[in-house]
């Protein structure tokens, strides 16, 4: 019986969600989009961290790639939305050549190159001033829809990327590569004694969190209409998916997604603080874990 309501329970979640845009207005959408980008970013660096026992700290590379690949579909004169599916495939091509290095990393030293990845790929977006360079580059393939309908339709996008992020992710888990991944986690020399293929094993993972943090970096672009370099390459970005994480717990998904609430929830009501909760919202998840 439960196997029938879970999924049932799950669609009319998904449906009420897909109505909210009526009831709204752009500024409330465009702040649900934003939340929906952190449900996505926890997901996946729980595939990585939670999961797989992947600690990269240079997860904000996929962000900047995906972000820039909605830039240079509106510099070309083509909808920027279509950058969130487009971005899949770059960020997923771009973390399968970029895994065939930093796996040879290990430890501290896998999670320093993450982040050396993401300060080259920034330096190289610089370089290229049809992309705005240094200054960055605004979206204008959208101005010419309502900011409504512009939010509703960015909003549904981050719906549906969401719904796909959280559903693959779930699949995925209640396999066979799941039981390898934990396996992975737990003890690799391990996992590989038993049969699993680790280095697939992982490289699979990273090559799915890259693709999906990819998509959300897209749906940031499209969402602020403004994308800056230094901001969408941010260490900040990680800072968000490991406050995430440590919120909602470890190997959970369903703990993904309540870490980007109660982060979400944080931001919202202590806006005026800057990064004040955030220093508020660590020392709480340390006495947790504590």
């Amino acid at each position: 019986m439960s196997a029938r309501i879970l999924p049932a329970a799950g669609l009319g979640i998904v449906v009420l969600l897909a109505l909210l845009p009526f009831g709204l207005g752009p500024d409330q959408t465009h702040d649900l989009a934003n939340l929906l980008v952190f449900v996505i970013v926890g997901v996946a660096w729980n595939l990585l961290a939670g999961y797989a026992g992947l600690i990269s700290v240079g997860q904000q590379a996929f962000i900047g790639l995906g972000a820039y690949t909605s830039v240079w579909l509106d510099v070309h004169g083509s909808s920027p939305l279509l950058g969130v599916p487009l971005a899949v495939l770059v960020c997923a091509l771009a973390g399968l050549l970029v895994s065939v290095p930093i796996f040879r990393l290990r430890g501290g030293y896998f999670a320093i190159g993450t982040w050396v990845v993401a300060e080259v790929v920034l330096l190289a977006v610089k370089q290229f001033d049809s992309l705005g360079g240094g200054t960055g580059a605004s979206l204008t393939q959208l101005s010419t829809l309502e900011p409504a309908q512009r939010q509703a339709a960015v909003y549904w996008l981050a719906l549906g990327t969401a719904v796909v992020v959280i559903a693959g992710a779930f699949l995925l888990l209640r396999g066979r590569q799941g039981i390898g991944l934990g396996a992975i986690r737990d003890n690799e020399e391990g996992a590989a004694a038993v049969g699993v293929d680790v280095p697939r094993s992982k490289r699979l993972v990273y090559v799915l969190a890259a693709a999906a943090t990819g998509a959300a970096g897209a749906l940031v672009a499209v969402n602020s209409l403004r994308i800056q370099p230094d901001a969408v390459f941010s260490v900040d970005w990680t800072t968000t998916m490991l406050f995430i994480v440590l919120i909602g717990g470890l190997a959970s998904l369903e703990g993904s997604i309540l870490g980007a609430v109660v982060l979400f929830a944080a931001q919202q009501m202590f806006a005026d603080q800057v990064t004040w909760y955030l220093v508020g919202l660590g020392t709480a998840v340390v006495h947790i874990a504590l």
